[in-house]
C-alpha cells in the first residue's frame, strides 16, 4: 500500500481514537472504582495530601496532548508494517505465540521503562522533560499520560520497536499487542489512583512481592528519588534504587483500621529530579 499524506492522516485518526478510548478506560475506569468503594477504601488513602479538581484537570489535558504526540508516534507502527519490517499474523491466533510475546512485551517494556524513567531524573533531563509529570505530586489516575512532548515521545518510541523485535520470531499476534496495552494502561492508572488495594504482606511475599504496587509508584511522585520500576520490583531491588522504607510504608497503610481517617494537607509544587 504506498504511504499517503491521507493514508498517513487516516492512521493518525484511528490512533487518536484508540488511545483516548485506552486512556478514557483506564483512567477513568479506576477513578469510578476508587469512588465507588468510596467509604471502604478511604483508610486506605496513601497520602494525607488530596488532589484537587483543578489538578486532575490538569492531569487530563496533559494526558489528552500527550495522546494526540502518541498517535503521530503510532505512524511509525503503521510505515513498519506498510514496508514489512512488522510482521503480523493473519491467520488463526495461536495461543502459545500470544502468550509467550504478551509476556515479553511486557518484561522489555519494564526494563525499557526503568532505565528511560532514571535518565529522565538526570538534571540535565528532568526539568525539559519529566517536570511536568511531577506536578502529580498526589497523582490521580487521571495522571497516567500527564507527560511532557518529549517524554510522550519516548514513553511511544519504544512500542514499535518492541514488536518489531518480537516479529523477528514469529509473526507479532494482534492479541498479544492488545493485551499488553491494556495491561500497561490498566497497570499505569492503578499506579497513579492513591489508594493501596493490595494485602498486608503483598511486598514480601515470594508469590507477589516481585509486582510494583500503588504505594510503590506513590513514594516516586511524592519524594521522587527512588522507585523508579513500572510493573516489577526487580530494577529498583537490584539496582538499590528501592525507597529505604517502602515495605514499612506499605504495612502501615494497608493496616489501617478502617474507620480510621487520613487527614488533608495542602499540595504544593513539583518534586526534583
Amino acid at each position: 500500500m504506498p504511504i499517503t499524506f491521507l493514508f498517513l492522516l487516516h492512521h493518525i485518526a484511528g490512533s487518536v481514537q484508540i488511545e483516548s478510548l485506552r486512556y478514557f478506560a483506564g483512567a477513568a475506569g479506576v477513578a469510578l472504582l476508587c469512588r465507588l468503594l468510596g467509604p471502604s477504601i478511604a483508610h486506605r488513602r496513601i497520602q494525607p495530601r488530596r488532589a484537587s479538581r483543578a489538578d486532575r484537570l490538569r492531569e487530563l489535558r496533559q494526558s489528552l496532548w500527550a495522546m494526540g504526540v502518541f498517535a503521530i508516534v503510532d505512524l511509525l507502527t503503521v510505515v513498519l508494517i506498510a514496508l514489512g519490517a512488522i510482521a503480523f499474523n493473519r491467520g488463526a491466533p495461536a495461543l502459545g505465540t500470544i502468550a509467550w510475546q504478551t509476556l515479553a512485551l511486557v518484561v522489555m517494556h519494564d526494563a525499557y521503562f526503568y532505565w528511560m524513567h532514571r535518565a529522565l531524573h538526570h538534571r540535565a533531563l528532568f526539568r525539559r522533560f519529566h517536570a511536568v509529570h511531577h506536578l502529580s505530586r498526589t497523582p490521580t489516575s487521571w495522571a497516567a499520560y500527564s507527560f511532557a512532548t518529549g517524554e510522550a515521545v519516548f514513553e511511544a518510541a519504544i512500542v514499535p520497536a518492541m514488536v518489531a523485535a518480537i516479529s523477528t520470531i514469529a509473526p507479532a499476534e494482534p492479541w498479544a499487542v492488545f493485551i499488553f496495552l491494556g495491561h500497561q494502561i490498566a497497570r499505569n492508572a492503578f499506579g497513579h489512583a492513591g489508594f493501596e488495594l493490595a494485602w498486608p504482606g503483598f511486598t514480601r511475599s515470594r508469590w507477589t512481592g516481585w509486582l510494583t504496587t500503588t504505594v510503590h509508584h506513590d513514594l516516586h511522585h511524592s519524594e521522587g528519588r527512588s522507585n523508579f520500576g513500572l510493573y516489577f520490583t526487580w530494577w529498583d531491588r537490584w539496582l538499590g534504587t528501592e525507597h529505604p522504607r517502602y515495605h514499612e510504608r506499605f504495612e502501615a497503610i494497608v493496616a489501617r483500621a478502617p474507620e480510621s481517617s487520613v487527614r488533608d494537607v495542602p499540595v504544593h509544587g513539583a518534586v526534583g529530579p
